[in-house]
């Protein structure tokens, strides 16, 4: 009998913990998009589509040809100045 007096409150503090975490969660948005993670296992990573869900351009995933079209920019602006 004199184990519930020490089993009895630790489980009303873990109790307490676990709605602390769950509303924690909640509050900071982890169960604001529960569909997008599950369903992008699903895509190829270079699919345009997929990107653009992700909100990510191909440019932006290859340092390489963001440097490239960033020159190209350049270049056609020099072009474009008189003589």
């Amino acid at each position: 009998m004199t184990v519930l007096y020490i089993l009895v409150p630790i489980a009303i503090l873990l109790v307490v913990i676990a709605i602390w975490v769950f509303n924690w969660a909640v509050n900071n948005g982890q169960y604001d998009d529960l569909d997008s993670p599950a369903h992008s296992i699903l895509f190829d990573e270079d699919d345009p589509a997929h990107l653009a869900a992700q909100g990510r351009s191909k440019a932006a995933s290859t340092p390489d040809q963001g440097a490239n079209q960033s020159d190209d920019k350049t270049a056609q602006a020099d072009d474009d100045r008189p003589a």
